[in-house]
Formats: C-alpha cells, structure tokens, sequence
C-alpha cells in the first residue's frame, strides 16, 4: 500500500461543511484503499499564540470532529502531531537546508504577514518546512491537497530531493498533491463568495447548533432578486442553489430554481428552507461530535494508538536521516 498523509488540519477551529465535502469524505474512502496517516497540526497553530485552554480545546474538537465524520483509528493512523516528538528534531534538521530568500518568497508567508502583522515570527517563515516534515517523516507518496495547498507539496518535494542531493542517497521519495477530484464537491460561502473557510467567517460548522445554523444562513448574502424570465443566478443566489444541492432534496432544488426562473422567488422562504434541510443533515454529526467529545477515555485511547503507530514510523525516518546525516554514537 501506498504511503498518504494529511498534510494537517490545524487545531484553530471546527471542520466545517466544506472541509466534510471537500476533504474528510475522501479521506474515509482513502482510509480503506491506502496506509494513511491523519493528524490533527497543533504545532502549526502556535504561530497565532493560542491561549492554553484554547489549543487543548481546540485540539479536542477537530479530534472529535475527524471520528464523528467516519475516519476509523483502528484503520488509519489517526494522531496529535505534538505526541510525536520525532518531527520537532527532523523539523530542525530539514530547516538547516531551508533557505532564507525561498521562504519570504512563499504565497502562504506572504499571506500570513498579512493578516498578522504584528505577530511577523520565525514559526511563520518556517513554516513550509514544518509541513515538509509532516509528509516527509513518514516518507509519503501522495498528499491530499487542495490547489491552494500545491505550493507546500512542491516545498515539500524541493526539500526532499535537496536532502537526497546533498547526502547523496535517494532516500525521501517525491510526494505527489492527491485528490479524489471527480467525488469532491466545492462549497460555497455564505457571504457570496466562492469558498467556504473558517478564516473567511462564512461557515457553517459541522458542530453548529440548529440556532447557530439558522442564524448563518438567514444572514446569507443575496440580491434585489430576478428582473427578467429565466436569468441566469448571478453567483451569490448561485451559491445558495449549490448549498441547496448538498443538503435538500432533488425535488426541493427544482422547485426554488423553477420560482427563481419565474421571477417568483422569495429569498425569506429559501433560506429558510436551507436552514432546516442543513440542521437535518448537520444533526446526526454533531450528536457523535458531542458523544465523543464527552467521552475522555476513548479519546485518549485514540490519541495513545495513534501516537504509538505513528511514532512507528517516524521514528525509523529519523534513525535513517541521523545516520544520512552523520551522527554517530561513540
């Protein structure tokens, strides 16, 4: 089997609607056709200085959030980035053949200083690395990415073969971007826009509340409505017909398409319809979300598991890259 990892969800904040069809869907399909390693990147949140009690929280959260969705740790490997304390010595190793001018060229580093400017540290720079590690520490094969992601894989493998050339061995394999592209299903914004992310605040979290939901979404971003007979949505109303399809029935997309052609469409009564079919769906996800979440002992035994396989392999990459390198024991 092949080697495949998620190069990390961060520990910031819920998975969302976009995140299940976009990504954790396939990855319970990948679970059975390849050795996978998920992992929840807790480290990679440190760069926003999380309080304590947020990051264990948060960390907690997206844990709860990968089992309620179906990823199976009896499986894959299913583990804490931070339970692994192999990828701190090679993420040290890797950054002595990262470059200062490659880094700051980065579209992530650049984005990053962006929104935090007055939080511009070396965690930020140094980033790709600490993803390049995450893939490289159990020798991956592919990575599901999305496009916005395809950088870091090129990191990743530019990092790799540098190794490989300095040393002289071919020891890291090129990691290739993986995706079920056919099966994935992108989710628009609540606020027109083309993507839905927790970064962009237009999502629908898959732990949200009926309330919560029903809140978002009466709030969702619309127009004057049609002016002409079969018009074309424009890509705001788009968007809601796309949030539509995912949650509602066939039967219940035809008709408000067929009130929009007719220049009869109340925007009032859809939302409110999405509302309701989104919570139907959302519901028996987030009562495994909260099941698991109050369930301590399972959680820790999942952690355990998860740890002690990965740690399986991450620790035979470092030994390898230790004696690559030249360290030796007197």
């Amino acid at each position: 089997m092949q080697q495949i990892v998620l190069s990390g969800i961060r520990s910031t904040g819920n998975l969302h609607l976009g995140n299940y069809f976009g990504a954790i869907k396939s990855f319970v399909r990948m679970q059975h056709e390849y050795n996978c390693y998920f992992f929840v990147a807790d480290w990679h949140s440190l760069t926003t200085h999380p309080h304590p009690g947020d990051l264990h929280a948060n960390v907690k959260s997206v844990l709860s959030e990968y089992l309620a969705c179906g990823i199976d740790p009896e499986v894959c490997t299913l583990y804490v980035q931070s339970d692994i304390p192999e990828i701190a010595e090679m993420y040290l190793l890797m950054n002595m053949n990262a470059y200062i001018g490659e880094l700051e060229r980065t579209t992530t580093f650049k984005e990053k200083i962006r929104k935090q400017p007055d939080n511009v540290n070396a965690g930020l720079l140094t980033y790709p690395v600490l993803m390049a590690t995450d893939i490289l520490i159990h020798k991956a094969n592919k990575v599901p990415v999305g496009k916005d992601q395809e950088q870091n894989i090129e990191m990743a493998r530019r990092f790799g073969k540098r190794f490989n050339q300095i040393y002289g061995t071919d020891y890291f394999p090129e990691p290739e971007g993986f995706t079920y592209a056919k099966n994935l299903v992108k989710i628009p914004g609540l606020d027109g826009s083309g993507k839905m992310g927790k970064s962009e605040g237009n999502a629908i979290n898959l732990a949200d509340d009926a309330k919560t939901i029903h809140q978002k979404v009466m709030k969702a971003v619309t127009d004057a409505g049609p002016t002409e007979m079969n018009q074309t949505p424009p890509e705001v109303i788009e968007n809601l017909f796309k949030l539509m399809e995912v949650a509602s029935t066939p039967e219940t997309v035809a008709f408000y398409r067929e009130q929009y052609a007719k220049c009869q469409i109340r925007y009032g009564d859809l939302k409110k319809q999405l509302s309701a079919d989104i919570i139907q769906f959302t519901a028996p996800i987030r009562e495994r979300i909260l099941e698991i979440q109050s369930d301590d002992a399972y959680l820790a035994k999942v952690v355990s598991m998860g740890a002690e396989k990965a740690r399986i392999s991450a620790s035979a990459t470092l030994i390898d890259v230790r004696e690559i390198i030249g360290f030796r024991k007197f």
